[in-house]
């Protein structure tokens, strides 16, 4: 068997998806995630009708639409604040951006918060990632894709990251982007095999539903700097910390 590439950087999907206790886009979603090696997580960002960024894929929370609501309505939610508070320091954070209208809120609450472990702002829209580099040009931007269409015109854009979904990669394209002097990330991959394809083909981040076995298959492997047990036991006494920080 031919040596795998260098380990890429393990992100959780919302977190995580596949534990029925800690729901996706919520604190314990993102403790989930680092308690099981990985670099860091995705999450999904939404305006509500008081211009506070909330973190929620869909539209609608419990029936209720995101962007006509005031944030005592949806209070529930994580707000983008506690979550740069909580884990800028402890994780790589791929912060997607679902709609216009948040460039300004984000920038304040980056300002603010910067984090230390590295991040990305990615959305699927190219106004808000070209209105968050004219506003900001050092931002390391991410633009998703999930065609062959949004793959053409994202791969031309001065981001720095390109986020594609795995059924759009193969090894060409992560030469393209590579040559473009872009990283790539792939979403959402959840099988173990194409998780090993994907580290052979020298992708720069892979997304996962599953933490657990993300690092079962790439990190904890010996062939590549598995994590020590001193490693995790810092790692998760500063999750325990930053929980008992951060209210919510």
């Amino acid at each position: 068997m031919a040596d795998m590439g260098p380990t890429p950087l393990l992100l959780g999907h919302r977190g995580t998806r596949v534990n029925r206790v800690a729901l996706e886009n919520t604190f314990a979603a993102f403790d989930d995630a680092l308690m099981h090696g990985c670099d860091g997580f995705e999450f999904d960002v939404r305006a509500t009708a008081d211009d506070q960024a909330v973190v929620v894929h869909d539209p609608k929370w419990q029936g209720i639409p995101v962007a006509g609501a005031k944030r005592k309505e949806v209070e529930r939610l994580p707000r983008l604040r506690d979550v740069l508070q909580k884990y800028g320091t402890l994780g790589f954070l791929d912060i997607e951006l679902k709609v216009t209208g948040l460039e300004t809120e984000v920038l304040k609450l980056l300002r603010e918060n910067p984090p230390q472990r590295n991040y990305v702002l990615s959305s699927f829209l190219p106004e808000v990632v070209g209105e968050l580099r004219v506003r900001r040009a050092a931002l390391p931007l991410g633009i998703i894709c999930d065609s062959a269409a949004q793959l053409k015109r994202g791969i031309a854009l001065p981001v720095a990251y390109m986020v594609v979904e795995e059924k759009l990669v193969d090894k060409p394209l992560v030469k393209d982007v590579h040559g473009a002097g872009k990283k790539l990330l792939v979403w959402t991959v959840n099988k173990t095999a194409s998780m090993l394809r994907l580290t052979d083909w020298n992708v720069d981040g892979i997304v996962s539903d599953d933490p657990e076995l993300l690092v079962r298959t790439l990190r904890d492997r010996s062939l590549h700097h598995p994590i020590s047990s001193e490693g995790e036991s810092e790692q998760r006494k500063r999750i325990k910390k930053g929980r008992a920080s951060v209210g919510g």
